[in-house]
């Protein structure tokens, strides 16, 4: 049973330490710790294995399918600088729908854009780049900006990004590095077009996706490209009220046949990151609980009390209190479970966020009420 608590945003909140949030990535990818969750037991204490990333293969299981999110990272980040002088900072969110290359940008300092305005985009050794401010989006509190016509959509905005722009990685990562191009990108990105990385999948390598295929799991791949709504905190204490910015996703045909041939061999779907599993239940959601193929925009609040259609388990990372992200792993595990789980990873010295360690959700630990 839910208790009233679960709809509180307060009662997501957790103290976690300045030395906690990863800084930089371990290598390899894999050498990250994994805090593989146990059935829970009697009483409140929490129940889990500590293990690292690479002994993940060793929970999978031959027949399982892993889904994982290939959409790349956008260069999104771009340093701007008005006619006076003073310096802009855009943020490249998506596109707008008012005509041909017009992007929705967050910016800072945003009230010093007006409708009208030019900037000029700079980067060392490129020719500014003049770019003009077409008006505000009051949802977002972003300014519409028109690019050059010819970059209409993520794919063909990417080339100008890696001309000029940066890898926008989250506020609280301080040390910026040229290495950061890569490493926060997952192995298998292909589809350009998120703002932030789907960060469970940065700990898969080459090596560790080898190892578990040939364990005789196979791997299908989802698009959901992460955006506004990961930099946006949830701000509702009413849980009940809560909506979130919509993403953009895509769900083939070849996919939706994978979930069916792995239910068919008893095989266990199992999410690489949150992304995978907003993908695989905002589609399945659609359609009355049925996965289908589906392109284009969801809108899926995932929270303690929720029954999944489609995810059994889930590979995840550490995240931010009073995100929706907690909320989602909270519904497989139940509130207090998981905090109680933060706060062994906290007290045994887990690094938390995108470039820290990950934790493993299997199949048999989750609610029986949540399961599909």
């Amino acid at each position: 049973m839910s208790d009233s608590a679960d709809l509180r945003l307060s009662s997501y909140d957790f103290h976690l330490p300045e030395e906690r949030i990863a800084q930089r990535p371990v290598e390899p990818r894999h050498a990250a710790r994994l805090l593989a969750v146990e059935a829970a037991g009697v009483g409140p204490a929490p129940h889990a294995r500590h293990l690292s990333v690479w002994d993940l293969q060793q929970e999978l299981r031959q027949g399982d399918l892993l889904v994982v999110n290939n959409t790349r990272v956008l260069r999104a980040r771009l340093e701007a600088r008005r006619p006076s002088g003073g310096s802009v900072e855009l943020l490249v969110l998506e596109p707008w729908h008012g005509g041909l290359g017009q992007w929705l940008c967050l910016a800072k300092p945003a009230k010093k854009l007006k409708p009208g305005d030019w900037i000029e985009v700079v980067a060392e050794g490129q020719t500014p780049l003049p770019l003009q401010v077409l008006g505000s989006d009051p949802d977002t509190g972003g300014r519409i900006v028109q690019f050059p016509l010819e970059c209409a959509d993520a794919a063909a905005l990417e080339p100008l990004l890696v001309q000029y722009g940066a890898i926008p990685l989250p506020p609280y990562i301080h040390e910026h590095d040229e290495s950061d191009n890569e490493r926060y990108q997952t192995r298998y990105a292909a589809k350009p077009g998120a703002v932030a990385a789907p960060t469970a999948g940065l700990h898969l390598s080459d090596e560790l996706l080898a190892a578990i295929r040939a364990r005789g799991v196979e791997l299908a791949t989802t698009t959901l490209h992460v955006g506004l709504g990961t930099f946006r905190p949830v701000e509702t204490e009413d849980l009940s009220q809560l909506q979130l910015h919509s993403e953009w996703v895509e769900v083939t045909p070849e996919l939706v046949a994978a979930v069916a041939a792995c239910r068919a061999r008893g095989g266990r779907v199992i999410a690489i990151g949150t992304t995978s599993v907003r993908s695989l239940e905002a589609v399945a959601q659609l359609h009355g609980g049925e996965l289908r193929p589906h392109t284009g925009p969801v809108n899926l609040v995932i929270q303690p009390g929720y029954r999944f259609a489609v995810v059994q388990g889930l590979l995840t990372n550490f995240h931010l209190p009073k995100s929706s992200l907690l909320l989602l792993v909270s519904a497989l595990l139940g509130r207090e479970r998981l905090l109680a789980l933060y706060a062994e990873a906290i007290e045994r010295q887990y690094r938390f966020f995108s470039y820290g360690d990950a934790m493993w959700i299997a199949p048999e630990v989750v609610l029986s009420s949540a399961r599909p």
